[in-house]
């Protein structure tokens, strides 16, 4: 059905009984009432209603038309209730999405933060791509970078996100440890993909060494942290990863200038419902916010 106000008229005619009480229920003009009855029976080629002085009486083809009416309306109410109990309550799905770089961080805490909320389920997003929170992409976005500028979005400060540059044990023991920055260019270095890419660590990197020396290059931090580790070259790792991994040592002392901020980002529709704030504080209660 093309209008499904016309329809939702006539139900409202049938339950009052006339058009007045119609009118009322809906908030509208009588005489609204009146052109919605009409234009439904000249769009059905049939009457829905026996008039009469008393009122509106509905036709054996008015009963038909009434009865997907009232499922209709009580679907959308069984709907409008799920929604509000999603909004209001710690269940459902919760969507976040950061760089694949954040993984072995925020894993652990959503997965004690289902343990906490059973009725939850988590769907977590990784990827280069920004994901739009203004479509319902997602409840909760990590950034890293510059501070987040979409408007209707909340943003606030996360922490900081520390970077190491790293060889494996495999590494030097084929090529030797750099000594300093300035001998950089003399070593094999694994990278990002993308010339093109943001992070400060990155930029870095290419304006230290040439092209030429970045000899393996991958769009996926895991493929590059499995390239690191197994020798192909120098690269980057969260420095958290330090302890994890006793292979892996750096080689030369951490710049201030590698480390890039992170930012919680949440759309204002959603910032205050009860699960998106149970997530925050659940988040922040596990990982040192950024001073600002």
């Amino acid at each position: 059905m093309d209008n499904w106000d016309e329809i939702r008229t006539a139900f409202q005619v049938a339950r009052k009984g006339t058009v007045s009480g119609a009118a009322e229920q809906l908030g509208v003009h009588h005489a609204t009432v009146i052109r919605h009855i009409d234009a439904l029976e000249t769009r059905l080629g049939v009457k829905l209603f026996q008039r009469h002085a008393r009122g509106y009486t509905a036709t054996e083809a008015g009963q038909d038309l009434l009865q997907v009416a009232q499922a209709t309306d009580d679907q959308f109410t069984q709907l409008a209730g799920r929604i509000r109990g999603q909004g209001e309550g710690v269940s459902g799905d919760l969507v976040v999405t950061s760089l694949g770089m954040a993984s072995r961080m925020l894993t652990p805490i959503l997965v004690a933060f289902q343990v906490a909320h059973p009725e939850v389920r988590v769907r977590y997003r990784t990827g280069e791509r920004v994901f739009r929170l203004e479509y319902g992409e997602a409840h909760v976005a990590i950034r890293a970078g510059a501070m987040p500028e979409e408007p209707d979005n909340v943003v606030q400060p996360f922490m900081s996100q520390q970077m190491a540059l790293v060889a494996s044990d495999t590494y030097i023991a084929r090529h030797g440890k750099p000594n300093g920055v300035d001998d950089l260019q003399n070593h094999l270095f694994v990278s990002h993909d993308d010339d093109n890419h943001r992070a400060p660590f990155v930029r870095w990197l290419r304006g230290v060494v040439s092209a030429d020396r970045l000899t393996y290059r991958a769009t996926d931090n895991r493929n590059m942290m499995d390239a690191i580790v197994a020798g192909a070259g120098i690269g980057f790792v969260l420095s958290q990863e330090l302890d994890r991994h006793p292979e892996l040592t750096e080689v030369i002392p951490r710049h201030e200038e590698w480390a890039a901020p992170l930012w919680l980002v949440t759309h204002v529709d959603l910032h205050r419902t009860t699960k998106v704030q149970a997530f925050l504080r659940f988040l922040k209660d596990h990982v040192k916010p950024a001073k600002n």
